[in-house]
């Protein structure tokens, strides 16, 4: 079982943190199938959730039910299971890589299976619009990220650093190793939901030739 921390964050926000941070995915999915009276929004990240509140909520109280969160960490891996994953083609043609399995002591090919193999959780959103931050820590394919970044990286390049995977939602300066492209548009204006990624969004990455 996994306690919570609840700090204050200024006048009307609270920021929580697992004590396991590996147990983030499973305060998300019970905060948002258990919403709370008086919390208008949540905020995930690395391992810690703000909340925000809402004008006039009682913060004491809502601060003491938060302090009253266990989670079990028999359920982590069943977090945000309620819509099917998101299917991302690959091309892994991506010019990082070799370097990227050279890092790993593997082979491309076990690269890309492992890539492909497990089923990725986007923990948080950041960096940019739809730029989502994937976790699956059982692929084991952390590598640190580029010495040096690129100016410009393509969008739909598929990356990896530090633990994650990610996805270019648009051409932009980037410093993870590039893997592979899709041609998913994974931030689109005229969709309702222009981000085709969100916190909880489950992904798996399927290898293409084109």
């Amino acid at each position: 079982m996994t306690a919570v921390t609840v700090r204050p964050a200024g006048d009307r926000a609270l920021l929580l943190e697992p004590d396991d941070a590996a147990q983030l995915p499973v305060l998300l999915d019970q905060l948002r199938h258990a919403p709370i009276d008086g919390v208008a929004d949540l905020l995930p990240a690395a391992t810690t959730v703000l909340l925000t509140l809402r004008a006039g909520a009682d913060v004491a109280v809502i601060e003491n039910r938060l302090r009253t969160l266990v989670l079990d960490s028999g359920t982590a891996d069943h977090a945000g299971t309620a819509a099917d994953p998101v299917t991302v083609p690959v091309r892994y043609d991506g010019p990082d890589l070799a370097a990227a399995a050279d890092l790993l002591g593997i082979t491309t090919r076990e690269l890309v299976d492992r890539h492909t193999g497990a089923e990725w959780y986007c923990a948080f959103i950041g960096f940019a619009p739809g730029f989502g931050y994937l976790q699956a820590p059982r692929a084991q394919l952390t590598v640190p990220r580029r010495a040096q970044a690129r100016t410009v990286v393509p969008a739909g390049s598929v990356a990896l650093a530090g633990g994650y995977s990610a996805i270019y939602p648009r051409s932009s300066p980037g410093g993870w190793q590039l893997i592979g492209r899709t041609d998913l548009a994974l931030w689109d204006q005229d969709r309702p939901e222009p981000a085709l990624l969100r916190a909880g969004t489950r992904v798996r990455f399927v290898a293409v030739e084109r």
